[in-house]
């Protein structure tokens, strides 16, 4: 796998809507030998879902450069002869596998989808609305009446991919990271002699045998404050977050001028600061470029190294491939180790859940307001009152206007002034006061 620096993406904010739910019908049977048939509206179907998905086979999140706004469908509305609305169709939005889900308004992480195929639901789809048979009653056998369906859920999200690799090469720029890879995998990154020369992670399949492989990530050279934002700064720090081993190359020639040992230092120190967690990652620790020593200057320095990490370190050349396959059998084995406790967590199983309902109160308080064409009646209440029933519906108007009446619409209407023949207002709709 190798990815241009164009076609990398690697965090992007997305709108999803989930689908709203269909009204409920406001209907009659209406049959030959049957003059007053019942209520027989059916119910609005429900909105559809957003759904994002963990797709093995994407690798960038480039699609979202395109497209940023995600529509699930509505659900139908409901007809006569009970027949209720289709539920609209879920819209399910494939993702790389590694992406981390957040809301953009609370900076809540929503999901993190590390796993193939793993889902999470981002935004709801709205109940679809009742019909008239569902107000029927002993003394109420003609009900005008039936609600809307609930708004679907919609927001903004930021998708974060962190590059999910069992192994990541880390170091300074000019180690030989690259090198390394295009050696040991199928990946053939850009190679110079200068520095940043890697603008994007790049990841390589190594072949063990037929059987056994594992992936290597070549992250994008670190510097000192690279935590902080310095030179391609944390912008990569988060994709070592994903690897289950980290593979230290240091340049043991320091052909670049710079000392191996505080070359080592910084980057553990860059590694601990940006996370904890991340700093107790296993370690190889890789002398890359022994070609380039004398026998005895190599011992010497490969003496001072392993003294001063109080671990073994692998030596190579990438450039003759010296004992590239002995460091590709160390890092496959550690890599083993690490997955065997990766298998033992269970995957999560997705559950859809329920089709979002608003409750709605029927005790709460409002506010009227006086303006010049009378009082206008407001509050988050009555708006859910008015997206829930239509009041072009003679029983739903007549059972608002009670639940108002007994919150005390009179009496404050009488406080704020109000006389025979002013003009109310509830959302567009009108009404004359009287007393």
């Amino acid at each position: 796998m190798f990815l241009q620096k164009e076609d990398f993406v690697d965090k992007v904010k997305i709108f999803v809507k989930a689908g709203d739910g269909g009204n409920g019908a406001v209907s009659f049977r209406r049959e030959k030998y049957v003059p007053k048939g019942g209520p027989d509206g059916g119910d609005g179907g429900d909105g559809g879902f957003v759904i994002l998905r963990a797709n093995p086979g994407l690798s960038t999140l480039l699609n979202f450069k395109y497209q940023r706004r995600f529509i699930a469908q509505n659900g139908q509305h409901g007809k006569g002869k009970k027949q209720s609305g289709k539920s609209g169709e879920d819209l399910v939005i494939d993702v790389p596998v590694g992406t981390l889900v957040k809301d953009v308004d609370t900076g809540e992480i929503l999901a993190d989808l590390d796993r193939p195929w793993m889902m999470v639901c981002v935004a709801r789809g709205g109940k679809g609305g009742r019909g008239n048979i569902h107000f029927t009653t002993s003394i109420f056998r003609a009900p005008r009446i039936a609600e809307k369906g609930d708004e679907g859920e919609e927001r903004w999200l930021e998708l974060e991919l962190k590059l999910l690799a069992d192994a990541g090469l880390i170091g300074f720029p000019n180690v030989g990271k690259s090198s390394l890879i295009s050696v040991m995998s199928n990946a053939r990154p850009k190679i110079a002699d200068y520095p940043f020369t890697t603008l994007i992670p790049n990841l390589g399949v190594v072949k063990i045998d037929e059987n056994n492989e594992f992936v290597l990530a070549d992250i994008p050279g670190l510097i000192e404050k690279a935590s902080e934002g310095a030179g391609l700064g944390n912008l990569f720090l988060r994709h070592i977050e994903r690897c289950s081993v980290l593979v230290h190359v240091i340049d043991i020639s320091g052909s670049e001028g710079r000392d191996f040992i505080k070359d080592y230092e910084i980057i553990i120190q860059e590694l601990r600061k940006y996370s904890e967690q991340l700093s107790r990652k296993p370690q190889i620790i890789v002398a890359n470029k022994i070609d380039l020593l004398e026998k005895e200057e190599l011992e010497k320095r490969l003496e001072i190294l392993e003294k001063h990490t109080n671990q073994k370190v692998y030596p190579v050349s990438a450039l003759l491939r010296i004992n590239i396959d002995v460091l590709k059998q160390k890092i496959y084995e550690t890599v083993g180790k690490s997955k065997l406790l990766m298998q033992k967590q269970p995957v999560p199983v997705f559950e859809k859940p329920k089709p979002i309902r608003r409750k709605i109160e029927e005790k709460f308080d409002f506010e009227i307001k006086k303006t010049q064409d009378g009082f206008e009646i407001c509050g988050e209440q009555i708006d859910k009152w008015l997206s829930r029933y239509s009041l072009e519906q003679r029983d739903a108007l007549e059972r608002f206007l009670d639940i108002l009446e007994r919150n005390g619409l009179s009496e404050k209407l009488k406080q704020m002034g109000a006389q025979d023949g002013d003009t109310v207002w509830i959302g567009q709709h009108s009404f004359e006061f009287k007393e």
